[in-house]
């Protein structure tokens, strides 16, 4: 499978809800299947952009966490 291209959102330090709305406006820029990569430090993006896939319909593609930074990598539906 080819990977799409990854585009990277930086809301390092921003605090809920800003990280999920700022992931809302950027997918709604991408093409369909095109991937994002959120970089947060908020730990209530832990909670929230599961949450936020789930009701909007995109694909949580990973979820990783490297010394306090969380990495979310979503597929537009």
């Amino acid at each position: 499978m080819e990977m799409a291209e990854e585009t990277q959102l930086d809301v390092k330090g921003l605090l809920c809800p800003l990280p999920v709305l700022k992931a809302r406006k950027a997918l709604s820029a991408l093409p369909s299947g095109a991937v994002l990569a959120v970089e947060a430090t908020d730990p209530a993006a832990v909670i929230d952009v599961p949450h936020f896939c789930n009701e909007s319909g995109h694909e949580l593609v990973s979820q990783d966490e490297t010394d306090g930074v969380y990495v979310f990598r979503i597929r537009r539906k």
